[in-house]
Parts: C-alpha cells; sequence; structure tokens
C-alpha cells in the first residue's frame, strides 16, 4: 500500500512538473506581456476583440458556417462603442479635445452610439449630450442618463429639417460655449472615421477569427460604418468574397444596391406611418445616402456589395423569437434583420459556404418596443417562433423578402 501511493505520489509530482514548465513563461517579458493581456486598461480596454459565435441552428439548417459577431458583449453593450473611442481618440490626437477641460461631445443618435459615447466621455473626461428622436425604446435615453449624458428627445422629421436629431445636435455643439473647453460634433453619418474605425479593427479581427476562410459578409447601414469598413477590408484581402446588405423595409437601400433607385414601397404616398424609415426595427435603415454608405457605390467604378435583402418587420421579429428559442441569442432587431438575410444568403450560396455577420446589440435595449410582445402582437405581428425553418422560409417567399 505504501509502494503503492508513492508511486502515485511521484506521478503527480512528475505531472506537475511537466504542466509546470509547459504553462510557466518563458521569461519575465513573457509574464509580463500575459499580464498585460489579462487586465485591461480601463473600460475603454474592454472595446473590441469580440468572439464569432457560430449560430447553431441557421448553420445546421443550410449547411453552412452562419457565423455572428457578437458586438453586443463590448461593454456598452454595442458595435458602436468602436467608432466612440476612434473618433474621440482621433479628436484628441489632432487636438480638438483634451480631457478634463468641461469640453462636451455632441451627437444626434438613435441611442447605441450615444450610449457608447457617453460610456467613453465619462471614463476620459469629457461631458456628452445627446439627441434623440421621441419614438426611440425609452430604456436607451435612461441607459444614458446612467452613463451621466444629457439628453434630449426631439420628434422625429426628415434630415433637412432644421429640427432633426442630427441638426440639433450640430447646432447645439457649435453654440457650446466654455471656459476652457468646447464643443465636439461627432457627426457619425458623414464622418469618415466612423468607416476607419471599422476598416481598422472589425475587418481585421473577422480576417483573423475566420483564418481567411469568409465567402460572404452581410449586415444592414444605418451610418454606413460598419458595412462600408469591413467590406473594404475584406474585398481588399479575401479573394472571391461577397458582401450584402440587409435593409428593413421602408428603407431605400436595398432598391438602391439592387435597381440603382434610391425608393421604398412603403414610401409610397399615403402609406407612411413614420417620418425617417417604415420600420419598426432601430438604428439601421435610410432613405439618402450617407458619406460612409457611399463608399460602397462609387461614381463610375463596380459597386463594392454584391446585392441586398430587403427584411419584413414580420421577419425580424419572428427571427428574433426563433433565435432565442433554439440559440439562446437575445439579440437587438437590426441582429434580427442581419439573420433574416443571412440565412436567405445561405439558401443562394448553397452549403459550404462561410457567412459572417453582426449582432450589433442585444434585445436589453428593445424590451419597451421590438421585445415587447403585446406592441408587436397589437401591430400585426406573431412574436411566437417558427416551428422549423422551412416554416421560416415559405413566409420569406410569402412576405417578398428578396434574394439576392
Amino acid at each position: 500500500m505504501e509502494r503503492s501511493t508513492a508511486c502515485a505520489l511521484a506521478v503527480c509530482l512528475a505531472a506537475g512538473v511537466v504542466l509546470y514548465r509547459v504553462c510557466r513563461p518563458s521569461s519575465a517579458a513573457e509574464a509580463k506581456d500575459t499580464g498585460a493581456a489579462e487586465v485591461a486598461n480601463g473600460v475603454v480596454g474592454l472595446i473590441g476583440n469580440t468572439p464569432l459565435v457560430r449560430i447553431n441552428s441557421l448553420s445546421d439548417a443550410t449547411g453552412c458556417e452562419i457565423l455572428g459577431k457578437a458586438e453586443f458583449l463590448n461593454p456598452g453593450g454595442s458595435s458602436k462603442d468602436r467608432i466612440a473611442l476612434y473618433v474621440i481618440e482621433r479628436a484628441e490626437q489632432e487636438g480638438l479635445l483634451v480631457p478634463h477641460t468641461n469640453s462636451c461631445i455632441f451627437e444626434g443618435t438613435s441611442g447605441s452610439t450615444g450610449i457608447s459615447l457617453a460610456m467613453v466621455a465619462r471614463a476620459k473626461g469629457y461631458l456628452c449630450h445627446i439627441v434623440m428622436p421621441s419614438d426611440q425604446a425609452i430604456e436607451k435615453s435612461q441607459l444614458l442618463e446612467r452613463h451621466g449624458a444629457t439628453v434630449e428627445r426631439v420628434a422625429p422629421c426628415s434630415i433637412v429639417d432644421k429640427n432633426n436629431f442630427v441638426n440639433v445636435a450640430r447646432r447645439l455643439a457649435q453654440e457650446y460655449r466654455s471656459d476652457k473647453g468646447r464643443g465636439y460634433f461627432v457627426d457619425q453619418f458623414e464622418n469618415p472615421m466612423n468607416f476607419e474605425a471599422h476598416y481598422r479593427t472589425t475587418g481585421p479581427e473577422i480576417l483573423r477569427q475566420t483564418h481567411g476562410r469568409v465567402d460572404a459578409f452581410v449586415h444592414g447601414s444605418g451610418t454606413g460604418g460598419t458595412i462600408a469598413g469591413v467590406t473594404w477590408f475584406l474585398k481588399q484581402r479575401v479573394p472571391g468574397v461577397r458582401s450584402y446588405l440587409a435593409d428593413p423595409q421602408g428603407s431605400g437601400l436595398a432598391n438602391k444596391v439592387n435597381h440603382g433607385v434610391m425608393f421604398a414601397d412603403t414610401e409610397r404616398e399615403g402609406t407612411r406611418r413614420r417620418q425617417q424609415v417604415d420600420t419598426l426595427v432601430e438604428g439601421v435603415g435610410l432613405n439618402r445616402l450617407t458619406r460612409n454608405f457611399a463608399r460602397l457605390l462609387p461614381q463610375g467604378g463596380a459597386s463594392m456589395l454584391d446585392g441586398a435583402v430587403s427584411v419584413s418587420d414580420a421577419d425580424a421579429v419572428r427571427m428574433s423569437r426563433w433565435l432565442m428559442a433554439n440559440d439562446g441569442l437575445f439579440v437587438g432587431s437590426s441582429a434580427s434583420i442581419n439573420c433574416v438575410a443571412a440565412l436567405s444568403i445561405a439558401r443562394f450560396l448553397g452549403p459550404g459556404h462561410t457567412i459572417v455577420t453582426i449582432l450589433a446589440d442585444s434585445g436589453q435595449r428593445h424590451l419597451t418596443k421590438f421585445w415587447n410582445d403585446a406592441a408587436m402582437t397589437d401591430l400585426g405581428h406573431s412574436v411566437v417562433a417558427p416551428g422549423s425553418l422551412d416554416e421560416f422560409a415559405q413566409l420569406l417567399s410569402l412576405q417578398g423578402s428578396t434574394k439576392p
């Protein structure tokens, strides 16, 4: 018994030595680097490098690898953390912003960019003033206030109206006065740094995480920064990669991509419910070309996009319920239309392809609207997850979602 115990102890000690040799840092420098990688430098150090998650139900059903970049895991809860950090740090480098001088960051946003800006502003020593349409989910305003931002909700109206939320934010930045600081307008829709942020961070991460094996990228467009930045980066490095726009109902961008004309059926006279885009999906869809999105449609050159998929509100709601029921993924409205489009692209391309999309935010900031079953039912949308994706595919055809 004593001999067997001794032998067992010897084996354990030997295993421990091997484990130590395998796991220990080879040098003090390596130990320091490892520690630095494990400890983030403040909340802004948590931004980016989000994982890719295989969306099992969609992948298994199509024979494709449908991967979602889990941007809702950023500390501010969305992909907008990237541009908030990038734009503010670039402004600091150019001397346009100096921390702790009562400088104030202004932006017009549907909510997510504002939350990210408020978080980064608080971490870096700035004030933040956000202007948003009054028809956006109230929890976005509440989150902004908890992050210390001043929140101004204005009636939805066209971008050509001086009282549009973007124009109000621009005007407030110009009028801001402080003894030492200044007002800084982010201008996410037209600011090329939006494109650059995703070209320099999101695109490279996707390339690295897929080991360059990606056949298609699918994403919606609000400002156009994400889809433009990622598309440009991947197409310069991955031969044959395709890029598709996922567009909500009421937006004219899909028609612009597919047919060269900015138009949506819900814009016909007498059919509109809302001022901007006739959809319950927040944060994506427009009836104008932003400077960032226009990069995908160069004048006199070939389009960087290979097609667009129009997604109805009903499909978006049902996809969100499908993902929760079958994958445990609790995502927001823009992620839902991305997944509807990714499913359509997977069926179009056929089995064996890798398709990447963005899960921009979680359902937690959509509780009073998109994830409010009573509200969705009142609008005539089913909140019951389809029994199978075959049933969902049939609904896509019936409701006129456009394949690429």
